[in-house]
């Protein structure tokens, strides 16, 4: 039976942690019985820095007359191309700031230049970007999407999502797209026949109707498109961010804005394992929670161990920093007792590791 919105904040408060786990574990095990943990090999090209939004909990992001600002010129995006390919990267993830200088022809140039050099699979441009897009091209959403996909983008990140709930956002991101907005960019998206992932970045100043007022949405949403290929939630990173130099608000004290921790987060992806009953991948965040948290959270409902992320900036930004290998990943879902392999954009299996040897 589908948990409705009042069982699941009663469940997310109340429930405990072990109990919520092996909930998550089994309903993860229903629709992936095999045992089988999946990553991806792919890069985070930020072709960008510069943005007019200033998020308040982003430390990547630099104003036009930055000195560190930048635009990635093509020989430099190919060269970083060509070393995930190396590599063995099946996908590149491609985002930047809302920069206010480029347009349409800046995205649908910079892609066909990628598809005509190299077979790779574009997952790029959030629905901020998206929206930035279309209204400095003055063009609607939906022709919009239209060129982009002619161009080469093969799928969409769910980046952008943070909360969805407009109360948050105008705490964290008061210059960003609504909620709505980024709920009618994938709709748009999806019904273009362009598939996506979801996000929420948790732990920062939303409360626990905020977190399943989140999942209510991404989930009637793929009610009504199927085009949600996974869902990602990772917590918040306040180091070098000006929500965590300033606070909240003025007179609001600092230990509002205490970090989540390891139990928030496994609560949180247990959470979203259970409520998430049409969306069969649940990734976990090794970017932000390390390595042997990641292998927990395989026992708390995640399916996927995410991608090897050649680079990463964004949260690197924030002072955070984990590096890993495909080996390193692979070594790691073998420890938590389960069967690596690495995938596509779309979750097929593209390579099964065999079982390590036992030691003589």
């Amino acid at each position: 039976m589908r948990i409705d919105r009042d069982t699941a904040l009663q469940m997310f408060r109340s429930t405990d942690l072990l109990e919520l786990g092996r909930m998550a574990d089994e309903a993860r095990k229903a629709v992936h019985p095999g045992g089988v943990v999946t990553f991806v090999v792919d890069r985070n090209i930020n072709y960008t820095n510069v943005c007019l939004n200033r998020c308040r909990f982003c430390a990547f992001y630099r104003d036009p007359d930055s000195p560190e600002a930048y635009v990635l010129d093509e020989a430099r995006l190919f060269e970083k191309i060509r070393e995930t390919i190396r590599q063995g990267g099946t996908q590149i993830l491609l985002q930047g700031g809302l920069h206010p200088e480029l347009d349409l022809s800046f995205y649908t140039g910079m892609l066909r230049s990628i598809k005509r050099e190299f077979d790779i699979h574009v997952h790029g441009l959030s629905p901020p970007e998206i929206i930035h897009i279309a209204r400095k091209s003055g063009m609607t959403i939906g022709k919009t999407l239209q060129a982009l996909k002619e161009a080469g983008l093969d799928s969409i990140p769910g980046g952008g999502a943070e909360i969805l709930s407009d109360r948050v956002r105008e705490v964290l991101s008061p210059k960003k797209i609504r909620a709505s907005e980024w709920l009618a960019v994938m709709e748009e998206a999806h019904r273009a026949g362009i598939k996506s992932t979801a996000t929420m970045m948790f732990g920062s100043v939303e409360g626990d109707e905020d977190i399943i007022e989140h999942l209510d949405a991404v989930r009637t949403l793929q009610d009504r498109t199927g085009g949600f290929t996974a869902f990602i939630p990772w917590s918040f990173q306040p180091g070098n961010t000006e929500l965590a130099r300033e606070g909240i608000a003025p007179g609001v004290p600092d230990t509002a804005l205490a970090p989540a921790t390891a139990v928030d987060y496994l609560r949180v992806l247990a959470m979203s394992r259970l409520y998430l009953d049409n969306i069969r991948n649940i990734q976990a965040s090794w970017v932000t929670q390390g390595l042997k948290m990641a292998q927990v959270a395989l026992r708390f409902g995640a399916n996927d161990f995410g991608s090897t992320m050649i680079e990463e900036n964004v949260v690197r930004a924030a002072g955070v920093s984990h590096m890993v290998s495909s080996e390193d990943i692979v070594n790691a879902i073998r420890r938590a007792g389960f069967s690596p392999a690495q995938r596509d954009t779309f979750y097929n299996v593209i390579r099964l590791f065999r079982p390590k040897p036992p030691a003589a």
